[in-house]
């Protein structure tokens, strides 16, 4: 039976989530397979996409409307809560409580006066501006995607994750020398983890990201692939809510794959346990990232452009 998991947040930052979709493991040999949720400061992303194990997508400026992500940053802009002092390196030993001095320059590019503001005060400053700005672009008829990108350094992302392999990006994320937001999503990461109901698949049964029980027992693997896929691509605008169509879901899927190039990243979460034989997988081939189980996308023609 598939068990539902916390969604746990940062102390004080309830916009930081980790959420464990699906966790599964088998007999076969197969390591646990994670599908998460993560939740956590866009400027990090870049951070996150490092890590080549995962399979992953995640919310897109090129898909979110203009509208939604003003009102984001209007009412739940991204602050640091972590401001190190400068120094030599990457990492700063301690914090700053400097008083930022900004002089004001009004449209009429004339210099205004110098006022002084604490650190949060000055970031939320630049947020208004960035808005005042984003919001001129999207009246002007810009697409989406110009606009947006003035928006990121003040919003949140939404990404989802599927990984057998979480060691690594624990080792280096919980340390003392990460980025401090990403420690603290790595704390999220490991304790959601830990604390995971898990789900037990047979030989043939799949990991199904965003599946009911219900769904399982009523309808085929060809049909729970595709509609599991299918939710796991709304992330690029928003994260799966239970709300669905089936035949809408079904048409979105076909969309990814139909196309004479295939969107093949939201077919990463899906997972079928391959077996551990003679001390060699029977399908390495069918991997993909998800060591030791058979990836949806590799079972997918042109799932990669070949010359």
């Amino acid at each position: 039976m598939q068990t539902s998991n916390l969604v746990y947040t940062h102390p004080g930052q309830d916009q930081m989530q980790v959420e464990v979709i699906l966790a599964s493991a088998t007999d076969t040999g197969s390591p646990p397979i994670y599908t998460i949720r993560m939740r956590y400061p866009r400027p990090i992303h870049g951070e996150i996409m490092t890590h080549r194990v995962f399979g992953r997508n995640a919310r897109s400026s090129r898909a979110v409307p203009v509208k939604t992500m003003l009102n984001e940053v209007r009412t739940i802009p991204y602050v640091p809560w972590h401001w190190g002092k400068n120094q030599k390196g990457m990492q700063a030993d301690e914090e700053c409580n400097e008083i930022v001095p900004i002089r004001n320059f009004r449209s009429e590019m004339k210099l205004g006066k110098l006022t002084d503001h604490t650190a949060k005060a000055a970031w939320l400053a630049a947020s208004e501006r960035a808005v005042e700005i984003a919001e001129a672009f999207m009246v002007a008829g810009y697409h989406k995607q110009n606009p947006n990108r003035l928006l990121e350094p003040f919003s949140w992302i939404d990404t989802l994750i599927t990984a057998t392999d979480w060691k690594n990006f624990l080792w280096l994320r919980q340390h003392g020398a990460a980025e401090p937001h990403l420690q603290d999503l790595a704390n999220l990461v490991a304790q959601a983890i830990d604390e995971s109901n898990i789900l037990r698949l047979t030989e043939y049964e799949w990991h199904l990201p965003y599946i009911t029980d219900q769904e399982r027992a009523t309808m085929n693997n060809e049909v729970l692939l595709q509609l599991s896929a299918a939710r796991c691509a709304r992330i690029s605008y928003k994260p799966f809510n239970g709300e669905s169509s089936i035949e809408a879901e079904i048409n979105r899927y076909n969309l990814l794959v139909m196309d004479e190039r295939v969107h093949a990243s939201p077919l990463e979460h899906q997972a079928m346990p391959d077996t551990f034989w003679f001390k060699e997988w029977n399908n390495p081939h069918l991997h993909g990232n998800l060591t030791g189980w058979i990836q949806h996308r590799k079972l997918i023609p042109n799932e990669v452009y070949l010359s």
